[in-house]
């Protein structure tokens, strides 16, 4: 289990059961309990929760936990949407990552594809307006990492406004990923928030070819505003539990679906 999993699942612990023991956390997870200390620690300095004597207990604080400690029951299927996306990303591309936990998982397969040797790779070029996938990709040997600038929106970790929508019409995107709160296969694409809907349908005007990374239950989901039609679309890759009636709607539109 990796570092990422590890800490949603101490969370995920505490928000159960309201406190945890390093030693049955250690059990549990398969590591040791130094590990689990430091993890806790982590946390504790993140107010995500409070430390303390042999174990940890859930903070008093109220908020919603940031997209990077946000636990997915899809998180496996998310994974495998992210490895499938790098994998159709040509070399040296340009691409547009949108803000999301799915395509947060599209920059980790990118960045797991980069070697130990300069000469060897995929080069590309990664634009992003959410700060955590920039710094999911930031000293990677072969990608190229543009950040948008503008205004941070809150747990988001996404970069809105005037100064990412200008930095993302300059340029030329070959490919633009998107994540979305919703894919009505009547609508198309759609998300929460306005300003995300602004950003995202730059990405898509900008690019030669529109990526949506989405899990299968996106498409039975409702969101506020539409980023773009599915004709924008050229492939959506996603989850073998997509709905048929859902699935053959969106490929009448002429969205190539890749199930993984």
């Amino acid at each position: 289990m990796n570092r990422h999993s590890r800490l949603n699942a101490v969370l995920d612990a505490i928000a159960e059961a309201g406190h945890v023991d390093v030693y049955e956390l250690a059990r549990a997870l398969l590591v040791s309990p130094s590990t689990i200390r430091r993890d806790l620690n982590f946390l504790a300095e993140e107010q995500l929760l409070s430390r303390t004597h042999g174990g940890a207990v859930g903070t008093t604080v109220n908020y919603d936990l940031p997209v990077r400690y946000r636990r997915s029951s899809r998180s496996t299927e998310k994974a495998r949407i992210g490895q499938a996306v790098a994998g159709l990303i040509p070399d040296g591309s340009v691409v547009g990552l949108s803000g999301g936990t799915t395509t947060t998982e599209v920059a980790r397969a990118l960045a797991g594809e980069q070697p130990d040797s300069e000469a060897e790779g995929k080069q590309v070029t990664i634009v992003t307006n959410a700060i955590n996938i920039a710094n999911e990709l930031t000293v990677r040997r072969r990608i190229k990492l543009v950040v948008t600038g503008g205004v941070s929106r809150l747990h988001s970790f996404e970069l809105t406004g005037p100064l990412a929508y200008d930095a993302v019409g300059r340029f030329d995107l070959d490919v633009a990923v998107l994540g979305v709160d919703a894919l009505d296969p009547d609508w198309g694409a759609k998300v929460a928030d306005e300003d995300e809907a602004q950003i995202n349908r730059l990405m898509v005007e900008r690019a030669r070819t529109v990526i949506v990374a989405a899990d299968a239950s996106k498409l039975s989901r409702r969101a506020f505003v539409r980023v773009c039609p599915l004709a924008d679309i050229n492939v959506l890759v996603t989850g073998h539990g997509i709905d048929p009636s859902a699935a053959a709607k969106i490929s009448a539109a002429g969205v190539e679906i890749v199930l993984v």
